[in-house]
């Protein structure tokens, strides 16, 4: 596929490495809980196994794009030869939550806590994304003039282009189940989470604004995502959280208290108990100083 297995862009500026591209023909990179500071899509383009993602398993086989977020915990556990194209990218050389407008997908391929964290790639769409990849290896190669802007062109059609897969995907999945009963609560409480995270913490709160026992609310989610009300209404809370450390000045104490949280350290104890970080230490590694410089 590639001519050589890892190409990189720097940022010359500070001197950290912003954009790699590189080719895998094992699972020893990804056989271990990953937490980076930046983006990541993993291309399977042969092999099956199991996803582990925000302590959730996932199945997959070969044409499976993945699409990480910054410190989003991952490990992908192989049952045989793993082969396939990693990118990596940092928020300073392409912010999903700066582009959203543009490619749709901060909530759809990145933090999207309602749907499972990977889009099964058909033969057709398979070859355009593997010729869109030898394009950006060539460009990495290549010194040529303003490359950054023509990668980020690049990922951009990329990202794009998973979005639109994943959006029918989940359309035709949204078909067949428009009568189920189910469909509708599950719904409803996809719209309840945004309505009220930022003031709603407890499963009791949204099991009474959908008329079920916390049990039936419980079951649901369970059967549904794999997830316990608590641990979605939680992780939203966070991605808001990380959106806000990284576009805003605000301090940590405006965050929690925008998002419900009258003491800063509580809310700093729920940061790190979903990302393992501060929120400190989010905003020094990938935040708004970063982003502003």
């Amino acid at each position: 596929m590639l001519s050589q297995s890892v190409y990189t862009l720097v940022n010359q500026q500070n001197g950290n490495l912003s954009f790699k591209l590189f080719e895998f023909d094992n699972n020893s990179y990804f056989d271990h809980i990953q937490r980076n500071n930046y983006f990541t899509l993993i291309f399977i383009t042969s092999g099956e196994g199991l996803a582990r993602v925000d302590m959730c398993d996932y199945s997959f086989q070969e044409n499976t794009l993945f699409a990480f977020y910054p410190y989003q915990p991952f490990m992908l556990l192989s049952k045989g030869t793993l082969t396939g194209i990693a990118i990596q990218f940092h928020h300073d050389f392409f912010c999903i939550y700066r582009h959203h407008k543009e490619i749709a997908n901060n909530g759809l391929l990145f933090n999207n806590i309602y749907e499972q964290p990977f889009v099964c790639i058909n033969k057709s769409c398979k070859k355009t994304i593997l010729n869109l990849i030898e394009q950006i290896a060539n460009e990495l190669k290549d010194e040529e003039f303003r490359k950054d802007e023509v990668l980020v062109s690049y990922v951009k059609i990329l990202l794009v282009m998973a979005t639109r897969i994943k959006l029918e995907q989940q359309n035709l999945q949204d078909a067949d189940n428009t009568n189920s009963k189910q469909h509708f609560l599950i719904q409803n409480l996809k719209n309840a989470i945004e309505d009220n995270f930022r003031l709603k913490h407890s499963a009791s709160d949204y099991a009474d604004i959908l008329n079920l026992t916390p049990v039936s609310l419980a079951r649901i989610t369970k059967n549904h995502f794999n997830k316990t009300p608590s641990d979605l209404i939680t992780e939203r809370i966070i991605i808001e959280a990380k959106r806000e450390l990284y576009l805003t000045d605000k301090t940590i104490k405006e965050i929690a208290w925008e998002l419900g949280y009258e003491d800063e350290y509580y809310f700093s104890r729920v940061f790190k108990g979903k990302t393992d970080i501060s929120p400190q230490f989010y905003r020094d590694t990938i935040g708004f100083n970063r982003g502003a410089s």
